[in-house]
């Protein structure tokens, strides 16, 4: 193989250490950009086409310039510029073989003012790319981390933080409100992400995150940053209001104690940087019920009724703890919800009494009319907490028999005649939805009762063809969530399309089901 030309110049080899050390990167990577431009000007000469290389010798600085062509065995070759037919290269170089390069040294370049630009250009894209790299491997694993930085420009209200190294984005609606910040001013803040953009790593600053707060705690309390007390849960309203889920580890800690400190000293700490940021912090439970009357502290709690599954819950209050519980604006119970993640609905004691006696008329009223009962009877069968005739007729006899009063006559006559009261109300459903045109066939696909079927012929849905068309939700919205649930309603739509014919006569599987529900409905109500 033939020796390249070289160039000395010690002083690519000096200019690479300055460079180096000035951006604190390794200079391997500088080298390498130097490299590139030298490469870019020798294309610049000898044509852009064309596969020109340049090496650094790492230890005396030397510079050769070559073209490399590949050896390929298809002749006519697909570029000439960088490609050579096996049969030409063999009398080049006799015994190359096909993927080997013929390499020929090319003279030096004389560095022109142009070229030079060029290739100056050329390293100082190549440093910036390598610093940004850096930055985004620095700071991609410190999201979550308080961080200190200096204000160095404003840009349509979102401060540009200086962190020494890099350069970070606070905006404006990531600040606690009516505070100001001048540029020079040094600023704390959360670091909640770090994404790698085509322009560098962005890194996102936040006053407002709840981990600021948490980590802030965590810097004013030994307890909390050894992992003695846990913070579970926080939820804030920056600037006005948070309220924190702390846990003890030692059962001899306070973790309520140990957050507020001495005079309250610690939690002071934390409320000044959060511009007067009122914070009650509670004892985090793992009962769903007591974790949320500590959240709706200070208010008074009486009762509280849980729907864990739709995570939702109805809290009942004395009268005169109403407005306190809710807050102003509806702020104790807004951040009460956020922490305990459930949907709290308030009632006051006289709503809740109210609410209840209305239920226990209806209730009344329907095994009245349905069973043909007087009102002590029906009274005593709601009592008791059956809420429907369809439960009566499904209980077992000795358990309606064992209500005090009754005895198996009087349970079996009730069961009779709620059966004799279905069977009619079902009659008439059923007579309802064949006048309305809804097809038997989506009976049988969907399992739905004669009453579920007058609700779809309501609502249009009359075929099998209608049913496929739906999509769950819809089908949830139709029947009432407390008759389906998502899961069952998506593998009724599937059964109702495999019988319409949607998918051929291949089975679906049960994993294709989520992407036939979002993209088959879709793609046939384009069509």
């Amino acid at each position: 193989m033939a020796l390249d030309v070289a160039i000395a110049r010690p002083e690519l080899l000096q200019v690479a250490d300055a460079v180096a050390r000035e951006k604190m990167i390794e200079r391997e990577e500088v080298l390498e950009a130097m490299e590139q431009a030298i490469q870019k000007a020798g294309r610049a000469k000898y044509g852009q086409e064309k596969d020109i290389r340049a090496v650094i010798d790492r230890k005396n600085g030397e510079v050769k310039l070559s073209r490399w062509t590949e050896v390929v065995e298809a002749e006519p070759v697909e570029n000439e510029a960088t490609q050579m037919p096996l049969r030409i290269a063999q009398k080049i170089r006799p015994g190359i073989a096909v993927g080997e390069f013929i390499v020929d040294p090319l003279p030096p370049i004389d560095f022109g003012r142009i070229a030079a630009q060029t290739a100056k250009q050329v390293i100082v894209q190549r440093v910036r790319e390598v610093e940004r790299s850096k930055q985004y491997a620095e700071y991609k694993d410190r999201v979550g981390e308080i961080i200190n930085g200096i204000v160095k420009r404003t840009e349509y209200g979102n401060l540009m933080v200086d962190l020494g190294r890099a350069e970070a984005l606070l905006r404006r609606d990531e600040t606690i409100p009516r505070e100001a910040f001048k540029n020079g001013d040094r600023v704390r803040a959360y670091i909640y992400d770090v994404r790698e953009e085509p322009r560098g790593p962005q890194i996102f600053l936040s006053r407002t995150h709840p981990g600021f707060l948490a980590k802030l705690f965590a810097q004013e309390v030994p307890e909390i940053y050894d992992g003695i007390i846990e913070i579970k849960a926080v939820a804030r309203d920056p600037g006005s209001r948070a309220k924190m889920a702390v846990i003890s580890r030692d059962s001899s800690i306070d973790p309520v104690g140990a957050c507020v400190g001495m005079r309250g000293s610690r939690v002071q700490a934390v409320v000044q940087e959060l511009q007067g940021e009122k914070i009650d912090i509670i004892n985090w439970s793992p009962d769903h019920a007591t974790f949320i009357v500590n959240a709706l502290a200070p208010a008074e709690v009486t009762k509280v009724v849980l729907d864990e599954e739709g995570q939702r819950c109805e809290v009942v209050v004395p009268d005169d703890q109403l407005s306190l519980a809710i807050g102003r604006r509806g702020q104790n119970v807004r951040l009460a919800s956020q922490l305990t993640r459930f949907d709290i609905d308030i009632l006051t004691e006289a709503e809740e009494s109210e609410r209840r006696q209305e239920d226990f008329r209806k209730r009344s009223a329907l095994f009245v009319e349905g069973l043909d009962v007087d009102d002590v009877i029906a009274g005593l069968l709601v009592t008791e907490g059956f809420g429907s005739i369809e439960e009566i007729v499904a209980v077992e006899d000795e358990e309606l028999a064992g209500i005090e009063g009754f005895d198996e006559a009087i349970a079996a006559e009730l069961k009779r005649r709620g059966a004799a009261f279905l069977e009619k109300r079902d009659a008439e459903f059923d007579a309802k939805r064949r006048e309305m045109g809804v097809e038997d066939t989506v009976g049988e696909v969907g399992g739905f009762t004669p009453q579920m079927l007058v609700s779809l012929g309501e609502k249009g849905v009359k075929t099998l063809e209608d049913l496929a068309d739906l999509a769950g939700d819809e089908l949830i919205e139709i029947l009432g969530a407390e008759t389906v649930d998502e899961e069952s309603a998506n593998a009724i739509i599937m059964a109702a399309r495999q019988a319409a014919g949607w998918f051929g006569d291949e089975p679906v599987a049960a994993g294709d089901e989520a992407a036939a529900e979002g993209g088959e409905a879709s793609d046939e109500r384009a069509g």
